[in-house]
């Protein structure tokens, strides 16, 4: 299984350096993840700046961009094969709720993703690298269970095949930051909410200019059974499957009808 491995903390972060080497135990390892932290960066692309890639060594390479623009430049010139896995992570703290959306680690995944590659996002709940091996340890047995799935899919796309098997899925998956004899195991839920952040904070720079800090994250709103924020909570590792559409289903009739009668008050004016 061939796996390309990002983030948003930084190639040389504790989190994908300790995760590289645990999956380089049962696959090849390619990492291609930003020089410095980009974390809140989302699915953003650089389109306005040159980007430049830099070897570390045989099997990393650094980017002056976005975990985004990482796994798309891998994706689309720099590597000389197609991954069979792009992994994002493990992350400096949680990524469930509303983090999803601005999260640096979940848009790396997200865009092999985009590319038709399955992806998995791992995030410690807690930041500080507080048991990462154990962490470490549950990341690389999931991959390592979902190996036949990889593998499936590789080869119904490779045989150009329709089905399940041919089409990409998209893994957010947080980790309690707990011993590993104190995680209860695996469970899939959905995705919880925060309330609004916190306020942002400001400060006065020496030429008396006014500097905004973006606030911290709210509190969980709705951390109700099934979602992420109480599997974590309970002890275990909460796996979310994630999809792109965010087409409003349940109103599109109510629109509908909106844009009806929108087009139908023109066509009388007219």
């Amino acid at each position: 299984m061939r796996i390309l491995l990002s983030n948003d903390d930084g190639y040389q972060a504790p989190g994908i350096q300790a995760l590289a080497a645990a999956l380089r135990a049962f696959a090849d390892v390619e990492i291609v993840a930003p020089e410095h932290n980009n974390s809140a960066k989302s699915n953003a692309l650089t389109l306005n700046a040159p980007l430049y890639v830099h070897r570390a060594d045989e099997h990393v390479r650094y980017v002056n961009g976005t975990p985004a623009d990482c796994v798309h430049i891998a994706l689309t010139g720099l590597l000389p094969y197609r991954p069979d896995l792009v992994v994002s992570g493990i992350n400096n703290g949680a990524n469930m709720g509303d983090d999803t959306i601005y999260s640096g680690t979940v848009g790396a995944a997200m865009e092999g993703y985009l590319f038709g590659i399955p992806g998995i996002a791992f995030s410690l709940t807690e930041k500080g690298w507080a048991h990462l091996d154990d962490a470490v340890a549950l990341a690389a047995q999931l991959v390592r269970s979902l190996q036949p799935a990889v593998q499936a899919h590789a080869q119904a796309v490779a045989q150009g095949a329709e089905g399940a098997h041919a089409e990409p899925w998209l893994l957010n998956v947080n980790i309690p930051a707990l011993p590993r004899a104190q995680i209860r195991g695996f469970k899939v839920a959905r995705l919880g909410r925060r309330h609004a952040a916190e306020p942002v904070i400001t400060q006065v720079n020496p030429r008396g200019e006014t500097m905004y800090w973006i606030g911290a994250a709210g509190p969980a709103k709705d951390d109700a059974e099934g979602t992420d924020f109480h599997a974590t909570r309970q002890g275990y590792v909460a796996i979310t499957p994630l999809q792109i559409d965010l087409t409003d289903h349940a109103r599109l009739a109510y629109w509908a009808q909106t844009a009806a009668a929108l087009r139908a008050g023109s066509e009388a004016q007219a």
